[in-house]
């Protein structure tokens, strides 16, 4: 059976693959105990969080070397399955309640990945340098990229300038209105054809 990861990314490896097939059950498993994923749609995980994720791939494919930080992590999405998709890349995952952090050390160590570390902080306090930061329905865009503007690389070696992969939803016309010079939106129904991604969208805000 063909998976979702493979529908749009054909050419993964049988490792790749064999890792984007445990998380679907590591993630459930693991919601019974600390609640990392909305317990409404778990059982559409493999859509709405897995593929969601994946949707910056689409947008951009890592070169080696690069550097990403999720920042509010959660549980681990979308880091853990961009870590599975670029195993050349470093990823490290930050979330300041640190029982969410174990949920992404436990599910890092279930499926081998060896490009992901983790910290339990606040952006602010955080230090390092890193070509992208990378969110999913983090905080309001301003604030954000305010907190962590710190922690971007400004020499750039990727397609995309280095700076903020952000994955929102909704209408985002007074929220990016102050980065209307530089943001480019990104509708993902123009990369995935489930009805899920409808409303969804891909924010990039280049240094």
């Amino acid at each position: 059976m063909t998976t979702i990861a493979e529908k749009y990314f054909p050419k993964i490896s049988p490792e790749q693959r064999l890792r984007f097939e445990q998380l679907p059950a590591l993630y459930r498993e693991w919601n019974d105990r600390i609640n990392v994923v909305s317990r409404k749609d778990i059982e559409n995980f493999e859509v709405n969080h897995l593929l969601h994720s994946l949707a910056i791939a689409r947008f951009i494919s890592f070169l080696p070397g690069t550097k990403v930080i999720d920042v509010g992590t959660g549980g681990g999405l979308p880091g853990i399955p961009l870590a599975i998709l670029f195993p050349e890349v470093g990823f490290t995952l930050v979330d300041s309640i640190a029982k969410k952090i174990k949920v992404v050390d436990a599910i890092v160590s279930e499926t081998g990945l060896t490009n992901v570390r983790s910290i339990t902080a606040r952006s602010e306090n955080l230090r390092g340098s890193y070509d992208f930061i990378i969110g999913r329905a983090v905080t309001e865009t301003a604030q954000f990229v305010k907190l962590t503007r710190h922690l971007v690389s400004a020499k750039s070696f990727n397609v995309k300038k280095n700076g903020w992969i952000l994955l929102k939803g909704g209408d985002l016309a007074q929220e990016l209105a102050p980065f209307r010079a530089s943001a480019e939106v990104t509708a993902i129904s123009t990369l995935f054809e489930e009805p899920y991604f409808e409303t969804k969208k891909i924010i990039w805000l280049p240094l």
